[in-house]
């Protein structure tokens, strides 16, 4: 009891009174957040030592965040505050009906206790841990701006939730993706602030007007791997199943009930890339500690794994290497490592999220008897449509699961621009925003589709 208490009473973001919010509060909110986000992402921490932060550039990106600003924790306490309770209520440890208002407030309030928790822990391990290096006598000021930056991530996230389009997530994790896609396509200032061809385009015609074939190549097939993985995506992305319902009170109408092939969406990838970028920070930061490698890993002066379960799970740019004449059959063998791990945790994620998320058949079937329809030649039953989908829905999960692993860690061996899993993140986050704001549009346009849509 003294838990739902304290869950009860921790700070929030007010919910919109009204029981539609419309388009344009939703536009305005979403794009507030994004304006907020970039500008959060370009204050520096006060107190921190120069060079403390590269070997952690490469975690940036699937934690949505920029080393060495306020928001350096990114969205790593809320994602592994999701894990964590999905594993828990996955092996029946904690039982929480999320079907209900009472259980879905409480599995949201102590998702974000644990974030919270989370916060405070992840920021005194990188400062403590020297993962984030602080000048001597700031150690305390710098574990405090991050802590605050962490929280505003976590109430940023709640707001774009409540009032926005999607999860805020979801969407720094694909700003930050459209960010560093464009740099690394167009950057033209080096490290050392020289002006020079960094961005793949201006590599390419500068390896052509010098007769480099190498550099052209090396510049040319992450782009290419990079378009190939966005049309697969695209192609993925329009496959699904279609259940046709029928109106009980209108009779004649019927609609089609979709069941996409990436049926949990993009919420399996970002967990399982959440779950490796962890294992990878961690590990470091042992490393950075004991003073030597542990079980999780070793690392190189620059940040990249080069033993232990961190090696194994990550990738290496297989073609990059065989263009250059660096390969080495260790990175065949760590590349199988990889779509493996990628894809079993997509699957086994996709399960977790579907089961803990209203997607499950029994929710859906739900659904769809309270919004007044009916599959027809079936009795009207939540027994019997759950029954038939069953029958997709399992399916659905594990073959997308699968698929989803199989595209971002391969396409990671290939070395799509900003990595494999990041473009994926990015397209089909961007693919579900605009579903959600189409979705919005129409239930503007004709309301009676709000029944049908859940948004009562």
């Amino acid at each position: 009891m003294a838990l739902r208490d304290l869950l009860h009473n921790l700070p929030e973001v007010r919910a919109p009174t009204e029981k539609k919010v419309s388009f344009n509060v939703k536009l305005k909110w979403t794009l507030t957040i994004l304006v907020g986000y970039f500008i959060l992402s370009n204050i520096p921490l006060f107190g921190i030592s120069e060079g403390s932060l590269a070997q952690f550039e490469y975690l940036a990106i699937l934690l949505g965040t920029s080393f060495g600003s306020i928001i350096s924790l990114g969205i790593g306490p809320i994602v592994m505050s999701s894990i964590i309770l999905q594993l828990l209520s996955g092996a029946q440890i904690i039982n929480i009906d999320t079907n209900t208002a009472e259980g879905k407030r409480f599995f949201q309030g102590l998702q974000k206790l644990l974030a919270f928790a989370f916060v405070i822990f992840e920021a005194m391990v990188y400062v403590l841990m020297k993962g984030i290096a602080a000048e001597p006598g700031f150690t305390g000021l710098v574990i405090l701006q991050m802590c605050i930056g962490g929280f505003l991530i976590i109430f940023m996230d709640e707001v774009v939730q409540k009032w926005g389009f999607g999860s805020g997530v979801s969407l720094f994790i694909a700003a930050g993706i459209g960010w560093r896609l464009f740099s690394q396509l167009f950057q033209f200032i080096g490290p050392t602030g020289v002006i020079e061809p960094v961005g793949k385009v201006l590599a390419i015609v500068a390896s052509v007007i010098i007769g480099d074939g190498t550099g052209v190549a090396q510049a040319l097939f992450p782009i290419l791997t990079t378009i190939a993985l966005f049309l697969a995506v695209i192609f993925a992305q329009s496959l699904k199943v279609e259940i046709p319902l029928a109106f009980d009170r209108i009779r004649g109408h019927s609609v089609k009930w979709p069941l996409q092939f990436f049926y949990a969406g993009v919420i399996p990838v970002i967990l399982v890339s959440a779950l490796v970028a962890n294992v990878q920070l961690f590990g470091s930061l042992l490393q950075n500690w004991l003073g030597s490698p542990t079980l999780l890993g070793g690392f190189s002066e620059g940040g990249q794994a080069v033993s232990g379960l961190a090696f194994w799970i990550g990738s290496t740019p297989v073609l990059e290497t065989i263009i250059t004449g660096s390969f080495r059959w260790i990175y065949a063998a760590q590349a199988v490592g990889h779509i493996l791990f990628y894809s079993i945790f997509s699957v086994v994620f996709a399960f977790f999220w579907v089961g803990t998320s209203g997607m499950d058949a029994r929710s859906q079937a739900k659904k769809i008897v309270s919004s007044g329809m009916s599959m027809p030649g079936f009795r009207k039953d939540e027994r019997v449509l759950e029954s038939i989908l069953k029958r997709y829905i399992g399916p659905l999960t594990i073959m997308g699961g699968v698929a989803i692993g199989l595209l971002a860690s391969v396409a990671d061996l290939l070395g799509a621009l900003v990595g494999g899993t990041a473009i994926l993140l990015a397209v089909m986050i961007l693919y579900q925003l605009y579903q959600n704001i189409a979705q919005q549009h129409a239930v503007d346009m004709n309301p009676a589709l709000k029944g049908f849509f859940g948004t009562n």
